[in-house]
């Protein structure tokens, strides 16, 4: 199994990224002019923020 930094959703790739100091999973759409980001404190909310944004 790989591991991977990324998700794809429609079309679109987002990062996946952690921080320890938080105890948050974050990330940002990717190759858009816009920011959008979405976060989650685990991989269930993270995949959901990210199908929202």
């Amino acid at each position: 199994m790989a591991i991977r930094n990324t998700m794809e959703y429609k079309s679109y790739v987002g990062s996946v990224e952690f921080s320890e100091e938080d105890s948050l999973f974050f990330g940002k759409v990717l190759g858009i002019r816009a920011l959008v980001s979405y976060e989650g404190e685990n991989a269930h909310d993270l995949v959901e923020d990210f199908h929202g944004a």
